[in-house]
């Protein structure tokens, strides 16, 4: 009895992060569900986040964006590097594995379609159809108008620079179109070894993680959102 006690404790603590909340939208309830099935991609623009925009994150701070060099927080109300400004997707808003079946990471999320900003900063875990078993925890800090209907669009250095191919030429001088293809970006692990070393970690969890999987489908539902990721961006909804 002791042992199934201490079990029971152990779940609950590390579970507590990842609490589920009401799948249905208040705000319209016939329309648009906050779990289910989704399909996901990969990109990796550098574009300052949709989320990190002030008007467009009303009940938080917006998602913390940084100078040229990744690391140091920039003023929200900076342009992005893809459109002439100073600002760009901090590195450490890359994925990273916790142990084999989880982890954690940022995305460009859509659930109606194409640009869908009331859900900056909320929260997701991804259930992986391929390969299964593994969990990922994600944040929406982006969001654009080529994403469709239940669209997780996983932030992965060397996933595609994908329509804004400015901000990665700006911040890393990296090719126009990016590294490896524009949609799709790197085709091998070892192509990773191309992009600055600040990112190299983030490309390869294509395959340390997923498997080298493309763009696999997931189940989701939408959960609260834990310090692991708050405390990347600053914004929590």
């Amino acid at each position: 009895m002791l042992n199934i006690t201490v079990s029971l404790l152990l779940s609950g603590l590390l579970l507590s992060d990842i609490r589920p909340i009401p799948s249905v939208d208040t705000e319209d309830q016939t329309q648009v569900q906050f779990n289910g099935f989704a399909k996901t991609t990969r990109y990796w623009d550098c574009c300052k986040p949709s989320c990190s925009w002030s008007a467009n994150v009303h009940e938080s701070k917006p998602v913390d964006s940084c100078q040229m060099n990744g690391v140091r927080r920039i003023n929200n109300q900076a342009q992005s590097g893809c459109n002439g400004g100073p600002a760009f997707t901090c590195n450490n808003q890359q994925p990273w594995k916790v142990n084999n079946n989880l982890a954690y990471g940022f995305v460009a999320g859509s659930f109606k379609g194409g640009v869908d900003n009331s859900r900056c900063c909320t929260c997701y875990k991804l259930k992986f159809r391929n390969p299964r078993g593994k969990v990922m925890i994600v944040q929406v800090i982006n969001t654009g108008g080529d994403l469709g209907h239940n669209h997780f669009d996983i932030q992965i250095p060397g996933g595609g620079v994908g329509v804004f191919n400015q901000g990665c030429h700006k911040q890393w001088n990296a090719p126009w179109d990016g590294w490896g293809k524009r949609y799709g970006g790197v085709g091998l692990e070892r192509e990773c070894d191309q992009l600055p070393w600040q990112l190299r970690d983030g490309c390869k969890f294509r395959w340390r993680f997923l498997q080298g999987a493309d763009n696999p489908d997931v189940d989701f539902e939408q959960v609260g959102c834990p310090n692991e990721l708050v405390s990347r961006t600053n914004c929590k909804k």
